[in-house]
């Protein structure tokens, strides 16, 4: 999990690893959470499954920073 802080805001990028056969390569899904002054905000659900943790945390702080962009 990454977290950025950004026009007040706490955010937090999500890696959900899935593995669905044992033969298969990890993959990652992504979600997005927003918070302010400790207490939630919005969360995102999954955006995406990649294959990489750290492009689902970055996909995840993505989503979190244009929430805040059009809501704040």
């Amino acid at each position: 999990m990454e977290s950025a802080t950004y026009k007040g805001y706490v955010l937090w990028g999500h890696a959900i690893r899935e593995q669905q056969e044992i033969l298969e390569r990890e993959r990652y899904a992504s979600s997005g959470t927003v918070t302010k002054g400790g207490k939630f905000v919005e969360a995102s659900g999954i955006l995406e499954v990649v294959d990489s943790e750290l492009d689902a945390e970055q996909l995840g702080l993505e989503w979190a920073r244009a929430w805040v962009d059009s809501h704040a």
